[in-house]
């Protein structure tokens, strides 16, 4: 006999989205975050306009507790600038092949 197994739960997506202007900001911001529908509306929107997405689930936790236009705390720095530098490299890489 097979015991009882409880489904799941459905843990909604999230999704953030951060700004950064080097040159008129000292730090990224949080400028959209959301749940389910507003999570894929984020991805969608990102999609439309060659946004690299990553996933890291902790991270957007982490920043979804800020303020929409909150500057990234400094102890997340590291991290973002590691996305960042991807960020940075799919850009090149797809400019690369745009002009190919």
């Amino acid at each position: 006999m097979e015991p009882h197994r409880r489904p799941l739960p459905v843990i909604p997506m999230e999704a953030v989205a951060l700004r950064y202007e080097p040159r008129l900001e000292q730090a990224p911001r949080l400028v959209a975050k959301g749940r389910g529908e507003v999570a894929e509306r984020i991805l969608e929107l990102a999609r439309i306009h060659n946004i690299p997405i990553r996933e890291d689930s902790d991270l957007v936790r982490l920043l979804g507790k800020l303020d929409l236009e909150a500057e990234i705390p400094p102890d997340l720095y590291k991290v973002i600038a590691e996305i960042l530098a991807f960020v940075y490299f799919v850009n090149e890489k797809w400019k690369k092949e745009k002009a190919a």
